[in-house]
């Protein structure tokens, strides 16, 4: 069963840790600004409904070659992300099944890992994208000792794209906005309704590009899926 879903692609960050005028998701990777690898996944997908592109009016004149799909809007960032997520939220014409959500900042996302997502979305109402944890974790004391260590193989490290049963975020913000709450990814406002969240192991090159290090990584993993890509007689991401 295909699962139906609007795209909130996230662009509206400053990217202060870049050190660069311009925010990161814009910057070039590859030859192309790097919100377009994510935005172009998102397009391949026949099963996405809408992509509502969270940024600065400023930067929309970059997306001018998208603007013939219909599927693309936009909508303003707010101060905090949850205030883009529900700016775009309320961009949306056409109440799909399943809000996909997803950082523009991470662009080595592929179709298979937004299928999985969406899946395990349908099936469970929430799911986000992660990875188990390879390193120790401890916890530490006020004062700056060790103050135990965690299992981490109960441990993840969570990414996107994290998709929502359409109501279920509804009803997510509702909480939030009761408790005046504030949550630094998506699916934490599920975990506020005590409803369940599926995990669904994505990628450690899924890494979010943070620093001009990361562009140096994100280039060569992407040269390297293109020339895995070339091989088998693909089309890339």
């Amino acid at each position: 069963m295909r699962e139906l879903a609007s795209v909130i692609l996230l662009a509206g960050g400053r990217g202060s840790r870049m050190r660069q005028a311009m925010p990161k998701q814009f910057l070039p990777l590859a030859g192309k600004p790097l919100v377009f690898f994510s935005l172009e996944c998102f397009m391949a997908l026949p099963e996405i409904l809408e992509i509502v592109v969270v940024c600065d009016p400023v930067y929309h004149s970059l997306f001018a070659n998208y603007m013939r799909d219909p599927r693309l809007r936009f909508a303003l960032p707010g101060p905090r992300r949850q205030d883009s997520v529900w700016n775009g939220l309320q961009t949306i014409k056409q109440p799909p099944q399943i809000v996909c959500i997803h950082d523009a900042a991470r662009p080595c996302i592929d179709q298979l890992l937004v299928k999985r997502v969406l899946k395990a979305a349908r099936e469970h109402g929430a799911a986000t994208a992660g990875m188990p944890l390879k390193f120790t974790l401890k916890q530490s004391t006020a004062a700056g000792f060790v103050d135990k260590t965690l299992d981490r193989s109960l441990l993840w490290e969570i990414q996107t794209p994290q998709a929502i049963d359409f109501c279920l975020l509804h009803q997510g913000f509702k909480k939030v906005h009761e408790l005046n709450r504030e949550v630094t990814d998506d699916v934490s406002m599920v975990e506020l309704l005590e409803k369940p969240v599926k995990l669904v192991e994505g990628d450690y090159a899924n890494l979010k590009i943070t620093t001009p290090e990361d562009l140096i990584v994100a280039e060569q993993w992407l040269a390297k899926k293109s020339a895995e890509n070339s091989q088998a007689g693909g089309c890339g991401l």
